[in-house]
């Protein structure tokens, strides 16, 4: 599993042999802070768009920055090393800023889809961006229900009876 936890640098080179071959990217990103059925729900229809399924997750200080200073509740490496382990994702990266851009600057995949909650401002961005670089972008609706938020709240909730 460890193999498939990648630099980004080094996934501009695998991103470039591989569109050589053919294969579309897909791209998505996002804390995982704590992995729940949606977002395999989201992981696994953003891999039936494509040939292979890069994730980029939040650096732990990118996670803090955004979600405070109570977050993450698992550590990079952890977060990382249960993606990879997951059939329908095929590279996992880390990206230590506040949004995604120079990882997609970088990597230039055929496809970014965004799943989940997101801010709109920034959609914006990753479209243009993408679109600039001759991918496509796409948002997938998320799984009624399911948010590490929610997560939380029943543990927290649980905690106290």
């Amino acid at each position: 599993m460890k193999d498939k936890i990648r630099t980004r640098e080094e996934l501009r080179d695998i991103v470039k042999d591989l569109k050589n071959q053919g294969k579309r990217i897909v791209h998505t990103n996002g804390s995982y802070d704590i992995l729940h059925a949606g977002h395999i729900d989201t992981l696994e229809r953003a891999k039936q768009l494509g040939d292979i399924l890069i994730v980029s997750i939040n650096s732990d200080d990118s996670v803090r920055r955004f979600k405070g200073n109570n977050r993450p509740i698992m550590d990079q490496e952890d977060r990382a090393r249960i993606l990879s382990s997951l059939e329908c994702v095929d590279f996992v990266t880390i990206f230590p800023e506040d949004n995604i851009l120079e990882t997609i600057r970088v990597i230039s995949p055929s496809l970014h889809v965004k799943g989940g909650t997101f801010l709109p401002e920034r959609i914006e961005e990753e479209k243009k961006l993408i679109e600039s670089l001759g991918g496509s972008f796409m948002t997938l609706p998320l799984t009624e229900g399911k948010s590490t938020t929610n997560i939380i709240k029943k543990i927290i909730e649980s905690s106290k009876k």
